[in-house]
């Protein structure tokens, strides 16, 4: 495939992120990452944490570019990146899988006339609103009207504005802006986020402003069916004290002497209630760009009316192309952790179709022979970074240079201007091996993102990586002195001096190869579950399913179709023959896990099968024990059979039972059992559950009288759309309040249920012949399992990720991954989609094992101090601590280095002094204290 690569006007290579061409630029244009609030130069990096994090010229702008003058960036580049001579270049990439992940555009309001976006300066988008709220957004985080005004007004409109400027007291925000509306767009479909964004910027906005703040959000539909979004929006309401008011308001107008907006809406007892903001969010949806869908022309796939990429529930990353895969908003909308989840699972889906080829492009790098300088005197070279001004505009690095030379055992101190560039690093690694270095100690910015960095380039130079010291003379010194450079240079010798006394102080630390079993235990053979085996079958890793019933399926197999209308059946069929079909895959049925031995790389679990115990040897294990059907205690449930649950219902369409021929009016119940104080949480797929199937009966019969009475009908992304067509079908729509619950009666005839109508606040009775419950899905609360693994279960009794965003498929303890509803309840394709998943991020420390390894930086045991207390077993989350079980040592404590994380937990609680943590010993931070001498 063909790439069109547009030139950046700047030398990646060369480019060292040190905004020195950004501070004398004259260009400039609207910032889009600040939602276009402000102005930025012509030559600009798009974001703080961009990456690469090189700096880039529009060619728009660029005075150099456009008219031949300035060239002031190329003057004051430091590096020499700047480069105007670049053109556009066409790269030919030779793939075998492509990944589409596009995204979106949100979508522009300026076309609703009713909203004045385009009109009145307080009517924003939520981006706008985003960026606010945001410390590097263009008011630092402050929430002003006017927002759009520079920060600096020249112009004499702009200043009499700026006059009128004041932190807002009342804040609304407008839900659905784009989104759900064929009236005034043409998005039916639900974005998906807004709901849960506008609660966030609403909360967020009271802690900026103060709780005297007043924040309403004003929605039809309150869609916050994620994990701990429920729980999320019910603080938001008590604790918070946020307004939430269901209507939709048609127009806004505007004071113009004081920019206030005045709003008239009906509430939900049909009053009209007018009211005044002082500023209005609009939550703008997401769309799908004409480009994208021009691009998607381009590769011949199939995308929806929308925009969005076509795929199917049981490949939901797949296109409709042969080995182009999707990922993101281009394949529907979703949030962050669905996001995360689908570029894992479409990682994982690419991988499976290049398989056979693996590694036969894999270059490896020349492994350095490292130095042993065990017993040799501390050789010590310091670095001082001057990183343009950011460092050297505050503190006096010539005179911090001179100081470290005379400190003890330094033999080099060396002034560079960028310390992290690729030329300093290649000088860096001359000097050592010129002076025969063996201790480095950096004195530059965070050691959260360049510590590696700095330690690869001691590797390359022949050293143990743990020889390294860096010490932060930005953010902890020129960046917190900047107004007092004197205090910042003597604060930054004092970093630098205890620095080299705890470097003096390092020894080689060695890291253990941790040998990794390359096969998978995955418990669960529900849908995630063998999702996750067959993928990982098909890249060559022989994979155990235990399933503790007699087949294959979990609760898939009570289901009848998806939304999209696929036959699950069928698809589950055909997935337990392929499964049942690969030799790579060993399935145990009627099996239950009886124990859990070992770490990440060498698991040894009991199986339990038929009243017979095996072992069973794995690398790594992915727990998808899925969730089940509540068995209701309400609605009069179990005390006549024309009263069922949802999943009774999918059986009885798969069965044709004639029962339903005889149905003449059907109510559905929405959140039983959901979204009250024991279950305070969304069960996700209920809502589009029983929309689908009240079309099936209305396309069964269409003279059958259905009625759906729900809390708020959560059919998110394109599912809004099944929505949409029930209603066009005829099914009625009642909203009742949970604490006005319907009531069920059981008549002999009918079922008698009464609800009161939302519209006429009045009672209304509806004989049924059919009443379906829509019960919560509850997790399996498998306790035991969870402390096999050392993975923890929330209230609710859900596996808890390792992180909500950017961990979602895997958990803290290292080698065991989530999928399925046994994380959260989800619908076929996202429980598909977590289950590739979890089976990508597994392969990823399973494609590494013979260069995997622990830290260095780990706690060990002097056992002939050990007094055998037993604290350290006690206190670590790690279980890395354990008692020897036999030997000279009997019962006083071991580390496991394969656990250990070395967060000196164990050390701190070490009553006997027995504890040690490699690299941070007891020595080396008293070092740094006595080094403190000289300033106290």
């Amino acid at each position: 495939m063909e790439i069109l690569k547009k030139p950046r006007y700047v030398r990646e290579d060369r480019c060292i992120a040190c905004g020195a061409c950004t501070e004398k630029c004259p260009g400039k244009f609207d910032d889009k990452y600040n939602a276009d609030l402000k102005a930025r130069t012509a030559i600009y990096v798009e974001y703080p944490q961009a990456v690469p994090l090189k700096y880039a010229i529009n060619p728009d702008v660029c005075l150099k570019l456009t008219k031949d003058k300035c060239g002031t960036c190329e003057t004051v580049c430091p590096a020499d990146a700047i480069d105007y001579t670049m053109t556009e270049q066409t790269l030919t990439i030779d793939a075998g899988s492509i990944i589409l992940a596009p995204g979106f555009t949100p979508f522009d309001p300026s076309r609703f006339d009713n909203y004045q976006y385009a009109n009145f300066a307080n009517v924003v988008t939520s981006m706008e609103f985003e960026r606010l709220l945001s410390a590097t957004g263009p008011t630092m985080g402050h929430v002003t009207t006017f927002p759009k005004l520079p920060a600096v007004p020249k112009k004499k409109k702009d200043k009499l504005l700026a006059q009128k400027r004041k932190d807002p007291k009342k804040i609304a925000w407008f839900q659905c802006v784009g989104s759900r509306d064929i009236n005034k767009c043409d998005n039916p479909y639900c974005s998906s986020v807004c709901c849960m964004y506008a609660v966030k910027e609403a909360i967020i906005a009271k802690e900026h402003a103060g709780n005297d703040l007043d924040c309403a959000i004003f929605f039809m539909d309150m869609r916050t069916p994620g994990k701990e979004f429920e729980k999320y929006y019910e603080n938001a309401k008590h604790k918070h004290g946020i307004n939430f008011i269901r209507s939709r308001v048609h127009s806004v107008t505007e004071d113009p002497d004081t920019g206030d907006l005045f709003i008239q809406y009906v509430d939900e007892m049909g009053q009209i209630i007018k009211d005044t903001y002082d500023m209005i969010v609009l939550s703008v949806g997401l769309e799908i760009t004409k480009e994208t869908r021009a691009f998607a022309k381009k590769f011949n796939i199939d995308i929806t009316e929308s925009g969005f990429a076509k795929t199917g529930s049981f490949e939901p990353v797949t296109t409709s192309r042969d080995g182009i895969y999707v990922s993101g908003v281009f394949n529907n909308p979703k949030d962050i952790p669905e996001s995360v989840l689908d570029a894992s699972a479409a990682a994982s889906a690419a991988g499976d179709a290049l398989a056979e080829v693996r590694n036969t492009l894999t270059r490896e790098i020349p492994v350095v022979r490292e130095t042993n300088v065990v017993g040799d005197r501390p050789n010590i070279g310091v670095f001082i970074c001057d990183c343009g001004s950011n460092i050297a505009g505050v503190v006096d690095c010539p005179h911090v240079t001179e100081y470290a030379a005379t400190l003890p055992y330094v033999t080099v101190a060396e002034e560079t201007t960028y310390a992290c560039s690729q030329d300093a690093q290649d000088k860096m690694v001359e000097i050592i091996k010129e002076k025969g270095l063996n201790r480095i100690v950096v004195a530059a910015c965070t050691p959260k993102t360049h510590e590696p960095l700095f330690q690869e380039t001691l590797k390359s130079a022949g050293l143990n990586k743990y020889l390294f010291e860096m010490t932060n003379i930005r953010n902890h010194n020129s960046w917190v002195h900047k107004n007092n450079p004197d205090l910042a240079t003597d604060k930054a010798k004092d970093l630098v001096r205890m620095a080299v006394a705890k470097a003096g102080l390092a020894q080689p630390l060695k890291e253990e190869k941790i040998n990794v079993n390359a096969s998978v235990m995955v418990v669960g053979g529900g849908l995630a579950g063998m999702t996750a085996a067959r993928s990982l079958a098909s890249q060559g890793y022989e994979t155990h399913i235990i399933e503790k019933k007699d087949c294959l399926g979990g609760e898939a197999l009570k289901l009848w179709k998806t939304a999209q209308g696929e036959d699950v059946q069928q698809h589950l069929s055909a997935l337990i023959k392929e499964i049942q079909a690969d030799g790579n895959i060993v399935v145990h049925t009627n099996t239950t896990l009886e124990g859990v031995d070992g770490f990440v790389g060498n698991f040894t679990s009991q199986l339990k099968t038929d009243g017979k115990t095996t072992v069973l040897e794995h690398g790594v294990a992915v727990l998808a024990t899925g969730a089940k059907a509540l068995e209701p205690d309400e609605y009069s449930f179990g005390k006549d059979d024309r009263i069922i649950r949802t999943l009774d219902l999918d059986r009885m369409f798969r069965e044709n039972d004639p029962k339903l021929d005889r149905v003449q009016s059907a109510v559905f119940i929405q959140c039983v059992g959901s979204r009250e104080p024991q279950r305070p949480y969304c069960s996700r797929v209920c809502c589009t559950h029983s929309v689908d199937n009240a079309i099936a009966l209305k396309e069964k019969n269409p003279q059958m009288d259905v009625f759906i009475l729900y809390r708020d009908i959560r059919t998110y992304g394109e599912r809004e759309l099944l929505y949409k067509k029930a209603r066009e079908k005829g099914v009625i729509f009642i909203r009742y309040d949970v604490e006005n619950k319907p009531r069920v009666v059981v008549e002999k005839d009918s079922l008698e249920i009464t609800v009161i109508d939302h519209v006429l606040n009045q009672p209304v009775t509806i004989h049924a012949d059919l009443l379906t419950l829509a019960a919560a899905l509850v997790p399996r609360k498998d306790e035991r399992l969870a402390n096999f693994f050392k993975v923890p279960l929330n209230d609710e009794g859900f596996f808890v990720e390792k992180h909500a965003k950017l961990g979602p498929a895997e958990f803290a303890t290292d080698g065991v991954f989530v999928a399925g509803s046994g994380h959260y309840p989800k619908p076929v394709n996202e429980a598909v989609t977590q289950g590739r998943a979890a089976a990508s991020r597994a392969l990823t420390l399973l494609a590494k094992k013979d260069n995997l390894f622990t830290s260095g930086t780990i706690a060990s045991v002097d056992v002939q101090k050990c007094s055998a207390c037993g604290v350290c077993v006690s206190i670590c989350p790690y279980n890395a601590p354990a008692f020897i079980a036999e030997g000279r040592f009997e019962g006083k404590t071991e580390v496991n280095p394969v656990l250990c994380k070395g967060c000196g937990l164990c050390v701190a609680s070490c009553r006997s002094g027995a504890i040690h943590l490699r690299g941070f010993d007891t020595n080396q931070i008293l070092s740094q204290i006595f080094a403190l001498d000289e300033v106290v």
